[in-house]
């Protein structure tokens, strides 16, 4: 462990290798602290108050949305960077950032963007976060973007194609994209946000199906992962037997949610004692450290199987769906016909159809809704 109280193959904030633009030290705070701090200040983090995880904005208040969602990946990454000695504020900047790119209507909207994208570079809210922490966001004067490290530019983009990671480095050749073309990993901070992050959607997918009865805690009986942690509730609580059945849903998910921590914590600490890296460097050069055990992994994935079919892919969830993918797919037609419609440094992009992507990926769900209204005269979401 060095001074910093951080483990050796922590990213140390100290080491970082920099931002694109250098702007001197913000001491008293760390070069991650700043990103994080800039990040919550950003146009794009207040807008996912608006955003859906799984169902439209519109549909009820106590659902979870990009923030809800983006302030649990925060917490369950914090929880699992403690005790292993990792950079906290770096896993606090990755969690609220990981969704600045997603589009209104989650993944509907991302594939209908993407389609029409087609032979114009595509649409992936992944590379959209990244861009977005680089050049949309517009609050400094001396540059466009963020001014991120490259720490936290490195963990935002969790995926890449090939095609876009060879794009990425011809104007960067030793940026985010690099280990996409080199088959190395991102920081050990990086690889745990994103394992926060299934944790995080398997549980509260699980609680938003059932608030929205789209799925019924007698289907969750048959899951494994659900029904061993259903069963200890009630050993350790027999009265909640009587009481609401929520009582029970949450305990069961508090439940699993503690031990996929714990489990993560213990397989990634053995990860490292066999590999035992000599730097955040050196784990870059290692195969994924972070990971559940396989004990743990199966079940969890037989979770994620049930929600794909019984949640995401119910009649409902399909045809709300349809009609985001219609929505989206109109207004990029509209305001290519009538760029004069978006506010004028996208209508005046010099690539009409990225600017047009670009503004319906920062929408939110309900003005997406609203434009499509306006300049379509139809309300696909009305009652």
């Amino acid at each position: 462990m060095n001074p910093t109280g951080l483990a050796r193959w922590a990213s140390d904030p100290s080491r970082s290798r920099g931002r694109r633009l250098d702007e001197g030290s913000a001491a008293p705070r760390t070069e991650h602290q700043r990103d994080r701090d800039r990040i919550v200040h950003s146009t794009a983090f207040r807008r996912l108050v608006y955003k859906t995880q799984v169902f439209v904005n519109h549909e009820g208040d106590l659902f979870r949305t990009r923030l809800t969602h983006s302030l649990e990946v925060a917490q369950l990454g914090r929880s699992v960077a403690r005790p292993l000695q990792l950079n906290e504020d770096l896993i606090e900047a990755l969690a609220l950032a990981h969704d600045l790119g997603h589009t209104p209507f989650g993944h509907a909207g991302q594939d209908a963007l993407n389609a029409c994208m087609d032979g114009r570079g595509g649409f992936e809210h992944n590379l959209q976060s990244l861009r977005v922490v680089d050049k949309l966001e517009q609050r400094y004067p001396e540059f466009d973007g963020l001014n991120l490290c490259f720490e936290t530019r490195e963990g935002i983009l969790k995926h890449c194609s090939r095609r876009n990671a060879e794009a990425l480095c011809r104007t960067e050749p030793d940026g985010p994209a690099r280990r996409f073309l080199d088959g190395t990993q991102p920081s050990l901070e990086a690889q745990l946000v994103n394992l926060a992050d299934e944790v995080a959607y398997n549980a509260h997918d699980v609680d938003d199906g059932v608030r929205s009865g789209l799925i019924t805690v007698e289907q969750l009986d048959t899951i494994a992962l659900y029904a061993r942690f259903r069963d200890e509730a009630l050993a350790a609580h027999p009265r909640l037997l009587a009481m609401p059945p929520r009582r029970l849903l949450f305990e069961t998910l508090r439940r699993m949610l503690s031990t996929l921590v714990y489990d993560l914590i213990a397989e990634t600490r053995r990860a490292l004692a066999r590999h035992e890296p000599a730097d955040a460097d050196a784990l870059r050069q290692l195969p994924p450290l972070a990971a559940f055990s396989a004990e743990m992994r199966e079940p969890l994935d037989e979770l994620k199987r049930f929600l794909f079919k019984a949640l995401y892919r119910h009649p409902q969830v399909m045809d709300v769906t349809a009609r985001a993918r219609t929505v989206v797919a109109e207004l990029f037609a509209a305001y290519v016909a009538a760029p004069q419609e978006m506010p004028a440094d996208y209508a005046d992009a010099s690539d009409l159809h990225r600017a047009v992507a670009d503004y319906i990926a920062g929408m939110t769900d309900r003005f997406a809704l609203r434009e499509h209204q306006r300049l379509t005269g139809r309300d696909l979401f009305a009652a």
